[in-house]
């Protein structure tokens, strides 16, 4: 059975419950995590004006930060990467996001000599074959992109929390990349439960598919459902151990790459 089919079996076979009915809940500092986050957004706008974007994922973390700065009309721009291998309920999100709050959604996809040599050389399913294919795929659907996203801007923001993985337990509210680059992680210190509480205290859009137990949303090759007690983290690249978890969208940058500002793995 490969990675691919495996990962069939983990999806609920009863109903799936709502992300809301599961996970809203108001918890003690809630309104102190929001306030402190509109907070570091508005100073972080006023800091970068004109050179600051969003990277959005489009899961529920991003459209909470999207859903703030439309409110607050800060002018920050919102990007995120079309990678081609992304679910169909990820990609309703960008014209939901347009209409809702009247905000341009810059898409940023992978250049497309480099996809098709790619997937030639090695097939469409290369990412189940070794960690370095695997590596090299989000290299070239992700990191490629995000690098032009994040050409000729002072800063960025992102939905990072500390909850999410043990590798991102020491995600801090704002850190200095390796070119000078700001990265704002104006969520860093929120909770799921957090999250969900504000989507459903302002009617926020979310992918449906957080709705069928995913609550960390990549490609669509690369994520499955996770199973009760597993870790937030768990169906993005099920097959791989823990420690390569991450595809270098958020690793420390290194002084060779500084200059181009391209996001390697650590």
């Amino acid at each position: 059975m490969s990675a691919q089919q495996s990962s069939l079996s983990f999806l609920p076979t009863a109903a799936a419950s709502s992300a809301i009915s599961l996970y809203a809940r108001h918890t003690e500092g809630y309104e102190e995590r929001v306030e402190a986050t509109i907070a570091q957004l508005r100073e972080a706008a006023s800091a970068h004006p004109e050179s600051i974007v969003q990277a959005t994922s489009l899961g529920a973390e991003d459209m909470v930060l999207t859903d703030l700065i439309a409110r607050l009309g800060l002018p920050i721009a919102i990007g995120t990467l079309q990678t081609g291998k992304l679910h169909a309920e990820t990609l309703a999100l960008i014209p939901a996001i347009e209409q809702r709050y009247g905000l341009a959604v810059e898409v940023y996809a992978p250049r497309e000599e480099s996809v098709v040599h790619f997937v030639r050389r090695h097939g469409e399913e290369a990412m189940y074959q070794s960690i370095d294919l695997r590596k090299n795929c989000c290299e070239i659907r992700k990191l490629e992109p995000l690098s032009r996203m994040l050409d000729g801007r002072e800063a960025w923001v992102t939905g990072l929390r500390r909850e999410q993985s043990a590798n991102r337990g020491g995600v801090p509210l704002r850190e200095v990349e390796a070119n000078g680059r700001i990265k704002f992680n104006p969520l860093a210190d929120w909770t799921w439960n957090d999250i969900w509480h504000y989507i459903a205290t302002h009617d926020v859009p979310h992918n449906a598919l957080h709705d069928q137990f995913m609550p960390s949303i990549g490609c669509a090759p690369c994520t499955r459902a996770i199973a009760v007690g597993e870790e937030f983290r768990a169906g993005r690249w099920w097959w791989e151990d823990e420690k390569a978890k991450e595809c270098g969208l958020h690793a420390v940058q290194t002084d060779r790459h500084a200059a181009s500002g391209e996001a390697v793995a650590a």
